[in-house]
């Protein structure tokens, strides 16, 4: 969660952030976490899909009060451009896809549900000023390989050294929607190479960002205080 309003409180409204003097107030939240090892979690979902995807969701709708309260704010979701191969049953969410590349078919399933979560969220959090974005930030050397398997490291270890961004050069694109101004427009779109792209075509299907949205909330047990608007409760405030 990054601001540009320091600590500096007002004690007489102490949950509200106040501008710096010259700087207009802005808020974002980054959800960058990600694995691409296989396995289960604790709470019985698979591991790629709990950190990616759902840990996103939980926090997000935890943080939507504080977001819209400073406004204008930002949601910056890391998706990839794996998302193309995802697929996504919203019955069977959670659970290892089966066959022999069941790891590399999770991980692009989050990443899928990465682009239709922003997709929803913008559409449940339109007109008021909390806009968001999902983002390929190419191919960057960080520790995602860190659980795959021992004979296939000595292979991807030098591809990443090689041929991968640098951290540095990854986060561009998240700091370009986080911080670049006139983006409000593009809420709920992809962007890579801080440009905006067109993702691929299940990552534009409405029905199933709404299906996958009402699956989240389901699985991560969120109750009604705690969710976002409806886009049916939008419209009826505009």
């Amino acid at each position: 969660f990054i601001n540009n309003a320091g600590e500096h409180r007002d004690p007489q409204h102490p949950h509200t952030l106040p501008s710096l003097p010259g700087h207009p107030l802005w808020a974002a939240i980054a959800s960058f976490a990600g694995v691409s090892a296989g396995g289960m979690t604790e709470d019985g979902f698979s591991l790629p899909f709990q950190v990616n995807h759902l840990g996103h969701f939980l926090l997000t709708q935890l943080l939507l009060e504080r977001l819209q309260s400073c406004a204008p704010s930002r949601v910056v979701i890391v998706a990839s451009s794996a998302h193309c191969a995802g697929r996504l049953h919203p019955d069977t969410l959670g659970r290892p896809p089966p066959g022999l590349l069941s790891t590399f078919q999770d991980y692009c399933d989050s990443k899928l549900a990465n682009v239709l979560h922003a997709r929803e969220l913008a559409t449940r959090l339109h007109g008021t000023q909390v806009t968001c974005y999902a983002v390929h930030p190419g191919f960057v050397n960080t520790e995602l390989f860190r659980y795959a398997p021992l004979w296939l490291k000595p292979l991807l270890v030098p591809l990443a050294w090689l041929f991968f961004l640098n951290a540095a050069d990854g986060a561009r694109t998240s700091l370009h929607c986080a911080t670049c101004e006139g983006l409000e427009r593009f809420s709920g779109c992809y962007f890579a190479h801080c440009r905006l792209q067109e993702p691929w075509p299940p990552a534009r299907n409405d029905q199933l960002a709404l299906a996958l949205w009402e699956a989240s909330e389901r699985l991560v047990g969120l109750r009604g205080d705690r969710r976002s608007p409806s886009p049916a409760a939008v419209a009826a405030k505009q």
